[in-house]
């Protein structure tokens, strides 16, 4: 994902860690020649080693900061598999999108189907009537990187 955005001349905006899936996006991102936009909360530099070699490094005090300076900086937000720090940021976004705070679009880097389970939830709950339909035309779901680029094209041109 780090060099397809790279790639495309797009700037990799995201929570400056040098640790796990995003580190690497962010390393590739770097080495294609591509810039790169990270932000962390002070409290998570020792724990997500906070990447300090990015084109822009940005230090907040809160994670509620972090996500906002992120989504401010960001063209459009794409989830890639992860735990409950990726659901948080998703589902912060995509109430600020619901409540017409943003209309960047959102896809999820669905690989081997591991969101699955969150769009059917999704499904879940505009049946039961605690959303409306719209709120699923919101996100989009790709299965992989070369699926993504096109969808984020489209919505970025």
């Amino acid at each position: 994902m780090g060099g397809a955005i790279a790639q495309e001349g797009w700037r990799l905006v995201y929570g400056a860690g040098d640790v796990g899936l995003m580190g690497d996006v962010a390393r590739a991102a770097q080495q294609a020649g591509g810039e790169t936009f990270g932000v962390i909360p002070d409290h998570l530099k020792r724990r997500e080693v906070g990447k300090t070699d990015l084109t822009t490094f940005i230090v907040t005090e809160t994670m509620h900061e972090r996500k906002k300076v992120m989504l401010m900086n960001a063209d459009a937000v794409v989830v890639m598999p992860g735990g409950p720090g990726s659901l948080d940021e998703f589902f912060e976004v995509l109430t600020w999108r619901q409540l017409g705070l943003h209309d960047k679009p959102i896809i999820l880097l669905d690989v081997l189907g591991y969101w699955g389970p969150l769009r059917g939830l999704l499904d879940h709950v505009v049946d039961h009537g605690f959303a409306d339909a719209s709120l699923l035309d919101f996100v989009q779901s790709a299965a992989s990187v070369d699926e993504a680029i096109p969808l984020l094209r489209r919505a970025l041109s």
